[in-house]
């Protein structure tokens, strides 16, 4: 059984940062890619940023490209993403998913492992 736990969202001020952590328990982690999704009240689930198994390849949504880095440390078993000048609307539940390629990144339907969420708040 694979499970995908996610920490370090909380309260922050704009254009303050935060890193996210996922940790991947069970499964083979450097066979996975890696995305966060994030969601909103009332919103539709968002693609925000993805790193391929080997960590040589990143994409990100439009809204955080220049503001987020997502990486991984395959020896850890652990994803992360990084995010800087943080918006209101940042504001969201984030969610880290994995899946074994190929699959397409910006569908959330594609990945197979779901963590349980972290609150990021982003308060002017």
């Amino acid at each position: 059984q694979v499970q995908l736990v996610e920490s370090g969202g909380g309260l922050v001020q704009t254009g303050e940062s935060l890193r996210l952590t996922c940790v991947v328990i069970g499964g083979t982690f450097g066979s996975y890619g890696v995305s966060w999704f994030r969601q909103a009240p009332g919103k539709e689930r968002e693609f925000v940023a993805a790193i391929s198994h080997t960590g040589f390849s990143t994409e990100y949504g439009d809204s955080v490209k220049g503001r987020f880095a997502i990486s991984r440390d395959n020896a850890k078993n652990t994803a992360y993403l990084q995010m800087n000048s943080l918006q209101r609307e940042d504001t969201a539940i984030y969610y880290c998913a994995a899946s074994t390629p190929p699959f397409r990144l910006r569908v959330p339907r594609e990945y197979d492992y779901w963590g349980q969420g972290t609150q990021v708040t982003v308060s002017s």
